[in-house]
């Protein structure tokens, strides 16, 4: 007996359509393994009707009122609000996570995050208008850039893009948003969501892989592209985009550093790290999956670990008891697989190691000590629920290993000492620092790292003033 799968469609000028050559590929649930629809795999043909609808479009969008876009941003949360279970739903099937935590954790930071934006609409600031030479008046203009491509990740699907079009649509930008290929059913939902509120072309999605997306960022008409994934992706991104310099907004990987300090309460600082690295399977690039110890405290922080490693689980989505369910594909799996199995001689697994089930692509809560600063699994994001633990002897030796790695978006430092947590948060070289805690987020201050984590700030006014552009316009006032 054969189930047969939904179809899920491109969403261009104010209609679903399948791609223009009729080409699909599987989507899959990672919790069962088992294909569960077919989405569009778009061409040049589809990304073209995309880019002309969003273009079309841009005029008269951005010429409403901060306003009036504040109130259809503001409708958007609120049918957002009323489907939200529709929506909790697409996003467990497009990711195996747990749907209790989805509707805590995930929706209402998504609802806040687009009454954020629809705030900020009426908000955008500047120098003050004035005579800055004898005779001229000169002031300053901020404006929507154009035409965004956006490309969303599969760790989280429906966040991420609100990450994305809130922002672009407040500032009066219009918008072709591509989902990740294996998690596109619930941005083909918030498409029918918008769609039903904006004018046509404003907002559009298109489905499909890699080389879809390549023809986004390559494509003529976007004056932007912005993309949330590998370093690898924002590198071909940032190519692509220069052949024409396209403006790029990068949020790419991650390898947060979790220093903690000896005076540190321990069980708390076990308790919070555990659910921050293990969050979401540990598919985050800020998720606390790298923690330096000090010294004096690292045996019994270990072994407290690896108990709290233990003791959580992860499972089906409708489980209310879950932390995380799997990871998002077999790729993903294998990978993650593979870091622990080419662990060196030295390391040491305290908890987990090991896949979990055979259906789905679960992966066991893992703790790997005895590791030096250049082993592959300290320098490498491995994107999983797997954390590791290095000890430090004195403050400097934690900034170096801190430091040591080539990507910088989020930190944490655990201690009790005042001064040293602001002589920490200063010198890493981070683009978030959280003290005596790691991972919470809030709409109004900025997320975004440096080095090879990307550039350019999500949420937050920064984040706002990303999709603008400045304008100086003089004039003389003698006639």
């Amino acid at each position: 007996m054969t189930t047969e799968l939904r179809r899920l469609r491109n969403y261009i000028d104010g209609e679903f359509r399948d791609a223009a050559d009729g080409r699909t590929i599987e989507v899959v649930n990672p919790a069962t393994g088992q294909a569960y629809a077919t989405s569009p795999l778009s061409g040049q043909e589809d990304v073209d009707a995309a880019m002309a609808a969003a273009a079309a479009a841009f005029p008269a969008w951005r010429d409403t009122t901060p306003a009036e876009r504040q109130k259809v941003l503001l409708k958007i949360a609120d049918a957002f609000e009323e489907r939200a279970e529709e929506l909790i739903a697409a996003e467990s099937e497009n990711t195996g996570k747990p749907i209790e935590l989805t509707r805590t954790e995930e929706v209402p930071p998504m609802v806040d995050q687009i009454r954020f934006f629809a705030g900020a609409a009426r908000l955008l600031e500047g120098r003050s208008a004035g005579e800055y030479m004898e005779g001229m008046t000169s002031i300053v203009r901020r404006e929507p850039v154009g035409v965004c491509a956006q490309v969303a990740p599969w760790n989280y699907p429906m966040m991420m893009a609100v990450w994305k079009f809130a922002p672009a649509l407040a500032a009066g930008n219009t918008v072709v948003l591509k989902p990740s290929d294996t998690t596109p059913a619930s941005t083909v939902l918030i498409a029918e969501i918008i769609g039903a509120i904006v004018p046509k072309g404003v907002f559009n999605v298109i489905c499909g892989d890699r080389d879809t997306g390549r023809a986004m960022v390559e494509h003529k008409t976007p004056a932007m592209a912005s993309i949330t994934g590998s370093v690898r992706a924002g590198m071909q991104v940032a190519e692509s985009a220069s052949k024409d310099v396209k403006r790029v907004h990068l949020e790419l990987g991650g390898k947060a550093p979790v220093v903690v300090f000896e005076d540190a309460d321990i069980a708390k600082a076990v308790e919070d790290i555990a659910v921050a690295g293990y969050f979401n399977a540990g598919q985050d690039c800020t998720a606390a999956t790298r923690v330096l110890v000090h010294e004096s405290i690292h045996d019994d922080f270990v072994t407290a670990l690896a108990k709290a490693a233990s003791d959580t689980k992860t499972g089906q989505p409708d489980d209310a008891d879950v932390l995380f369910g799997p990871l998002n594909n077999a790729n993903q799996l294998k990978q993650v697989s593979g870091f622990i199995d080419r662990l060196p001689a030295h390391a040491k697994v305290e908890a987990g190691g090991h896949r979990v089930g055979e259906q789905g692509y679960f992966y066991a809560p893992t703790v790997v000590s005895g590791l030096k600063q250049d082993d592959e699994i300290i320098q490498n994001e491995v994107f999983g629920p797997v954390i590791t633990v290095q000890s430090f002897t004195d403050e400097a030796q934690a900034l170096e290993y801190a430091n040591g790695v080539e990507y910088a978006l989020a930190s944490s430092v655990w201690t009790k000492d005042h001064a040293r947590a602001m002589r920490m948060s200063k010198n890493l070289d981070f683009g978030c620092v959280w003290i005596n805690t790691h991972i919470p987020l809030v709409a109004e201050m900025p997320h975004g790292g440096f080095k090879k984590s990307g550039y350019g700030k999500d949420l937050s006014a920064y984040g706002f003033e990303d999709y603008t552009r400045i304008k100086h316009v003089m004039t003389s006032i003698e006639g």
